[in-house]
């Protein structure tokens, strides 16, 4: 699988040169990535962890066609892959056309528009991860069990920018995109597709102060037991979420805080794409709600060179206080070169799920783009 999707990839990039050479229809061909190398120790207890891990690869192949339309296809691989998702991944391809600044359309594989911290950069996000709550709210580890997704899935979007200032700078953003809700590489199941999308006002430079909404469903076709019968069929899961969010981000400095809500049940076990039969009980225990917020902060102790940054991490898998998670994380990040960059964390942890509550974390990332 791996080489198949490597060789796609150096097919496409060889296609694009051939074409630029002979046409200016396929131009600024460009071939870039990064990867991201982590050791982490966790001391909660009976689930102690202490290692080196190859934690993202990522390969990127973009371009344009004529001077309207962007395309892009996105590879990642990952060392550790029990916990991460299937690797080799195929997590972006899609093509945009961007002739308006107020109106543009992408449809393919991308980012889905919920949250400010989804479609953030994993280099640039500054945390030795995302937020619990746009973890399992926003299609990466789903509270649903729908597939490791990365924050994305199939889809269409339109988005653009309204409201130019005097200083040429726009102050209303909207997006809003129509998607299969399955997550990556799969096809709709319900035919009952999840609307998804945002909108935001940028008052002052650097400032964001935006709001979210998802209305859709999460499906499986399998079996399930119910009122001690065993049931074969197709079970669709309701997915009702919002988002409000606030960021600002000026002079080196990154403030970001997000409140997340979801209601919909979800399923007991998580996707598997080598399971022929898929197991499609409700995870009734799990409940109906759950919500999260974050507050992060990132300051240049040396402009461009070295940060601090702090965060305080809250996520509720049932929207209760008896099932928080609170995370507090402080650390540091070195920035050696352009494209270079060693951080590391610390992270206090309370899970009052547990029977102890409360463990240390320590991780250290080291990250390189070409």
């Amino acid at each position: 699988m791996r080489k198949v999707l490597i060789s796609a990839l150096l097919v496409i990039c060889a296609f694009g040169t051939n074409a630029q050479e002979s046409t200016p229809i396929v131009n600024n061909v460009k071939l870039s990535g990064y990867v991201i190398t982590q050791y982490q120790y966790s001391g909660q207890k009976d689930a102690e962890a202490n290692s080196f891990n190859l934690r993202m690869g990522r390969l990127i192949l973009d371009g344009r066609i004529l001077d309207d339309f962007f395309w892009r296809v996105q590879l990642q691989v990952n060392g550790n892959t029990s916990t991460l998702g299937a690797s080799p991944r195929l997590v972006d391809m899609f093509a945009e056309w961007q002739k308006y600044d107020y109106l543009r359309v992408r449809m393919g594989q991308f980012k889905i528009p919920f949250t400010f911290e989804n479609p953030a950069h994993p280099i640039d996000q500054g945390f030795y991860n995302l937020a619990n709550s746009v973890l399992k709210l926003s299609h990466f580890s789903d509270r649903t069990g729908a597939i490791a997704s990365n924050g994305r899935d199939v889809g269409l979007e339109v988005y653009g920018d309204f409201l130019k200032n005097n200083e040429g700078r726009t102050l209303l953003h909207y997006e809003v995109g129509v998607f299969n809700g399955q997550g990556i590489s799969l096809k709709d199941v319900d035919q009952r597709k999840d609307i998804i999308g945002g909108l935001w006002v940028k008052p002052i430079e650097g400032l964001r102060i935006g709001v979210f909404g998802w209305e859709g469903s999460y499906a499986r076709r399998g079996t399930w037991t119910e009122g001690g019968t065993p049931q074969t069929g197709l079970r669709s899961m309701a997915k009702h979420r919002y988002a409000i969010s606030g960021e600002y981000m000026k002079d080196d400095w990154t403030l970001r805080s997000e409140y997340i809500h979801s209601t919909g049940y979800g399923f007991t076990t998580a996707y598997n794409k080598s399971e022929d039969a898929k197991e499609a009980d409700i995870n009734h225990a799990a409940g109906n709600k759950a919500d999260g917020f974050y507050a992060s902060a990132i300051a240049p102790l040396v402009k461009e060179k070295l940060h601090a940054k702090a965060r305080y991490d809250l996520y509720r898998p049932q929207a209760t206080w008896g099932t928080a998670v609170n995370q507090y994380e402080v650390g540091l990040d070195y920035i050696f070169a352009k494209r270079f960059k060693i951080g590391g964390s610390y992270i206090f942890v309370n899970d009052r799920a547990l029977a102890k509550h409360n463990y240390n974390m320590v991780d250290v990332q080291v990250s390189a783009r070409f």
